[in-house]
């Protein structure tokens, strides 16, 4: 483009977006200004799914396939109307996080190269409590799509018997993320332990397509249920986000009666805003009667009556009570 800047009212503030032509998606050579205009375009569904959550910014100055950093912290200088909110990570460390406060706010970090937010499960009014159950449907190498559709299907149907609500979104890769609104009752370890207690069940039910191992190695060629995405201080890949790949690809809420025959790869920023406006938001009814974690928490329990121990958790975390030793099964087995 001609102009270096252009100045954009946006939800009442002006802000500016330096160098809009720079290529972001060298698929299509779409700029950042075509990003900033399909944020536009999904505002409505954008802010009803991380409006006033704290976010991690995921930054590719160059545009996606380049250089990339995460940033948890609002670096010094950003605009005196930023909101920000304190957040922490597993070793305690403090930082100022942005809020995806309006549309403004998403704007300006657009503008910093972001090309991905990662969004906590909690309002920054709130933090003490995770009002979003997170299940991340990752499928392993060898997998298809066609799996994870199917696992989808399963774990929708598990959440159905509990008479829980939820709603789903592709991941912008390969997988599906599956969510549930909760009453801002539980913190992030009650929400692990239920996330816990789904994914086990998953693999009883079908152990052939759905595996809860925290280890790669006993996985095979099955879903992973990655429960450890609802430890304390995650984030995940937000709804309605771009993620930094060539095409464009968008983490999009899809309906349910959808599965069966979206296609991840087509839902991009150059198609995802006019699907917006032709059928709206699949997750606009979210926001309704949020769901009560206890049926999960009760499966829960079942299990540590059973005496299963704790599942695995990140290495980044310190060692929990009732969690078996955080050693690979084939390292555990060579020690002996």
């Amino acid at each position: 483009m001609a102009s270096e800047v252009v100045v954009l009212e946006v939800d009442g503030r002006e802000v500016r977006v330096t160098n809009p032509g720079k290529v972001f998606f060298p698929a299509r050579s779409e700029t950042k200004l075509d990003l900033v205009e399909y944020y536009r375009s999904v505002a409505g569904p954008l802010m009803r799914a991380m409006g006033g959550r704290p976010v991690l910014l995921e930054r590719y100055p160059d545009g996606a396939g380049g250089k990339s950093f995460f940033q948890k912290r609002v670096p010094k200088g950003a605009p005196d109307w930023l909101q920000t909110t304190v957040v922490s990570t597993p070793n305690g460390t403090l930082s100022n996080a942005l809020v995806a406060t309006d549309l403004a706010h998403v704007v300006w970090a657009v503008n910093m190269g972001c090309l991905g937010f990662h969004v906590w499960p909690y309002r920054a009014h709130t933090p003490d409590f995770a009002d979003e159950l997170r299940i991340d449907l990752d499928p392993q190498p060898g997998v298809g799509f066609d799996q994870v559709r199917e696992a989808a299907r399963e774990v929708k149907a598990a959440f159905d018997e509990l008479q829980m609500t939820v709603v789903v979104k592709t991941s912008g890769r390969r997988g599906l993320h599956v969510y549930s609104r909760l009453a801002p009752r539980w913190d992030s370890y009650a929400v692990r332990a239920a996330a816990v207690a789904l994914a086990r069940e998953m693999a009883r039910r079908r152990p052939d397509l759905i595996t809860d191992a925290w280890w790669k190695e006993e996985r095979g060629q099955r879903v992973f249920v990655d429960f450890n995405q609802n430890a304390p201080h995650k984030t995940v890949f937000g709804a309605w986000s771009a993620r930094p790949r060539v095409g464009g690809q968008v983490s999009t809420p899809i309906g349910w009666d959808e599965v069966d025959d979206v296609e991840p790869e087509d839902l991009t920023i150059a198609t995802v805003g006019a699907r917006v406006a032709r059928v709206g938001d699949p997750w606009a009814a979210m926001d309704g009667e949020p769901a009560s974690l206890e049926p999960l928490l009760e499966w829960h329990a079942r299990d540590m009556s059973a005496g299963l121990m704790d599942a695995p958790w990140p290495p980044v975390y310190p060692k929990m009570p009732n969690e078996p030793p955080r050693v690979a099964p084939s390292r555990a087995a060579r020690t002996r």
